[in-house]
């Protein structure tokens, strides 16, 4: 099957940075927005330079660094199957040889034989080397059903923007005169063996006020970029236009999706004659798949008697002729569930789910009579699943399993058959002196509120404590091997709980956790929910004695940059250390830098007054007060971060320091929103991070 995303995630992945707004002239930092500027990189190596000398200095931090290295590219991995394509798996493999990591393919076979043969298709290091890039692997988009062709996309740097090429598997090589789309957040898919969608920049007025493509077109092998026949357009004010392509065999099912704001969308079928027919779908429902000729999709909302979180499928072909179609349930989640990813194989739709925050796989198929019946992949309970990939030939599905303590195991998995361990990584770490238990705290309306606890079994007292949270955009925090996950500074985490500290993990309002209402609880003004749901995992800590006040670290990228931004000036006597990652911090400004236009249906529209008045009670960089004894953040972002704009961290930075407010402040040169383009960045991220939190929680070591 061709490479899709949800529309989701697509959106997060395509934003664009724009010209930016001039800031107020009364914001002395208003310099700081110019991403390249040379007085703006100079403030920047000023801070970097001051604070890496002083946090690479402190004790341990060579010895945290080495480790992290060594955990973070180890030679015993697992190769995950990125996709599946036809009879064929590809994988990017990442190590210390390869840092930027091989793209290469091996046969379904031999790769569900445990003992896969590769073949190198693009050496991602190399090819930098040899173009003078700082190419970074950003994934590919392969034609079915002959699957031997892809649309690969490279990131000079890291970044959201890169520039999409045509590869032949076959031959190893990049297509001579093959398509390519120049850089740009992109959005492209194939219409047909030579012919591609294209969502891009194509010139003047081409662009939404979120510097989201506004036309989707139809480009066609042997002609230029600029001769292609548009399908379809969005509004100026509109987030952005993009396209999404479902293989069956050698069926195609086009969209065009007419993004209004990051949860809503005007979708419409592309019939075989190029006639745009549309879903009569909600505008917030997410699309998953097509199955059987049917699409399946989750709603958001409520709709014709079917609950939000439910999922739903109905006959495309139905809307093709003009029919109203019959919607099917195809699963309804309890109150305490949710759905996380949905995806087809053959003649199987797989659902990954949470239940209480807990993994589950199921299986459904569907009846002669319109009746989907499912079954429950024989999984480890109290885990975190991935989805890695479905096989479009048979009814086979690929999916990870990990806890915090769990190591990752590969399970290829059919339906109403006992899943087979396919790959198991060895501990890293001796677990067996660990606990996990799962929590809840009550926030200030009532709401239970869960969160996952990790120390050393027998601890007693307080101790310091590390709580890692996000709070939005649908995207639930699960646990994960305490090893390898960067969002999360990797083995930080491991690092902290071996030392006898306390690592938490805080499911509160704003993920997808239990679903639509979840995430919606704190849209626009009702965000301060989120952040009285963490201040009551503090507290609640503190309550039942695992830490104490101001030896709390709270932990948060993106907008969990925001949540604990918001957090060190609300509750200053709460926390002792602020780990603050590719922040979102004027929120006066937010929706003028980079992509921040994109996201305002999460937040509003700060440029309203309406809005402003609840989005100013909370915005980081408009709240900070001199004179206040603040947490000293360690604030981090890269400069070619084009989602979140490093002008946010570098402003904050600066009026702390106006304020004469100690902060460490490391802003990386490349690795886009994920502030490293490789493992030895996350190594030396971890170990700023653990050097950081035992100077600020645990000064005695």
């Amino acid at each position: 099957m061709q490479r899709r995303l949800p529309f989701l995630a697509l959106l997060a992945l395509s934003t664009t940075a724009l010209a930016q707004t001039p800031a107020p002239a009364t914001d002395p930092n208003a310099y700081l927005e110019d991403i390249h500027g040379t007085r703006a990189l100079d403030t920047v190596k000023r801070w970097n330079t001051q604070s890496l000398a002083a946090l690479e200095a402190k004790p341990g931090y060579a010895r945290y660094r080495q480790r992290a290295l060594d955990l973070l590219q180890a030679d015993r991995q697992i190769a995950t199957p990125d996709q599946i394509l036809g009879d064929q798996v590809v994988n990017l493999w990442q190590d210390k040889a390869n840092p930027r990591g091989l793209w290469r393919v091996a046969s379904l076979a031999s790769f569900g034989s445990g003992k896969p043969v590769w073949r190198t298709l693009i050496d991602v290091d190399a090819l930098g080397k040899a173009e003078g890039k700082s190419w970074v692997w950003k994934g590919a988009t392969c034609r079915s059903p002959s699957y031997d062709r892809c649309m690969v996309a490279l990131s000079n740097g890291g970044g959201d923007a890169v520039v999409e090429r045509e590869f032949d598997i076959p031959s190893g090589k990049f297509v001579a005169n093959g398509f390519v789309v120049p850089m740009f957040k992109s959005g492209v898919n194939w219409a047909g063996p030579d012919a591609l969608y294209v969502a891009t920049d194509f010139g003047p007025d081409s662009l939404t006020t979120s510097g989201l493509p506004r036309t989707a077109k139809l480009w066609r092998r042997g002609t230029p970029l600029s001769a292609a026949t548009e399908i379809a357009s969005a509004a100026p004010s509109d987030v952005g236009i993009n396209t999404a392509v479902f293989t069956e065999g050698d069926r195609r099912y086009a969209l065009v999706s007419r993004d209004v704001d990051f949860f809503h969308a005007k979708r419409s079928h592309v019939a075989a004659d190029g006639r745009l027919v549309a879903t009569p779908l909600p505008d917030d429902a997410v699309i998953d798949t097509v199955l059987d000729g049917r699409l399946i999709a989750t709603l958001s909302s409520d709709w014709r008697g079917i609950p939000a979180g439910a999922v739903v499928a109905y006959a495309i072909a139905d809307v093709l002729a003009g029919r109203d179609p019959t919607i099917e349930r195809v699963l309804v989640p309890t109150a305490r569930q949710a759905v996380e990813q949905v995806d087809s194989s053959k003649s199987v739709l797989w659902v990954k789910m949470l239940d209480d925050v807990s993994g589950r796989l199921v299986s459904l198929t569907r009846g002669a009579d319109g009746v989907w019946t499912q079954s429950i992949a024989a999984l480890p309970t109290a885990s975190t699943i991935h989805l890695e990939a479905t096989a479009g030939k048979d009814d086979l599905a690929y999916a990870m399993v990990e806890g915090f303590l769990s190591p990752p195991a590969l399970y290829a998995v059919r339906p109403a058959a006992k899943p087979v361990a396919v790959d198991t990584l060895p501990a890293r770490f001796d677990a067996s002196r660990m606990q996990v238990e799962q929590r809840f705290a009550t926030s200030k309306d009532g709401t239970k509120i869960p969160y996952f606890l990790v120390r050393k079994k027998g601890t007693t007292g307080p101790v310091p404590a590390l709580v890692h949270a996000y709070g939005g955009f649908r995207n639930a925090q699960t646990p994960t091997y305490l090893v390898d996950q960067p969002y999360r500074s990797g083995p930080a985490g491991l690092f902290w709980v071996e030392e006898g500290n306390a690592f938490v993990l805080a499911n509160i309002r704003g993920g997808g956790e239990y679903g639509p209402r979840w995430h919606q609880a704190t849209l626009r003004e009702n965000r301060q929910k989120a952040y009285d749901d963490l201040h009551a995992v503090g507290d609640d800590l503190v309550r039942t004695g695992v830490s104490a006040k101001r030896k709390i670290a709270v932990s948060g990228r993106s907008n969990g940059g925001l949540l604990v931004g918001v957090a060190m000036e609300q509750r200053p006597d709460l926390y002792g250390a602020i780990v603050m990652g590719s922040p979102l911090l004027d929120m006066q400004k937010y929706s003028h830098l980079s992509a921040g236009a994109s996201w305002m249906g999460e937040y509003g529209d700060p440029d309203k007054p309406a809005d402003w008045a609840f989005i100013s009670q909370y915005s980081p960089y408009q709240n900070l007060k001199r004179g206040m004894k603040y947490p000293v953040p360690f604030i981090y972002t890269s400069t070619e971060d084009d989602r979140v704009h490093p002008g946010h961290a570098r402003k904050f930075a600066a009026r702390l320091e106006a304020y004469g407010d100690p902060f460490f402040y490391y802003e990386n040169p490349e690795g886009g929103h994920a502030a490293g383009a490789d493992k030895i960045e996350d190594a030396k991220r971890a170990a700023l991070v653990t050097v950081y939190l035992n100077a600020q929680l645990a000064p005695q070591r």
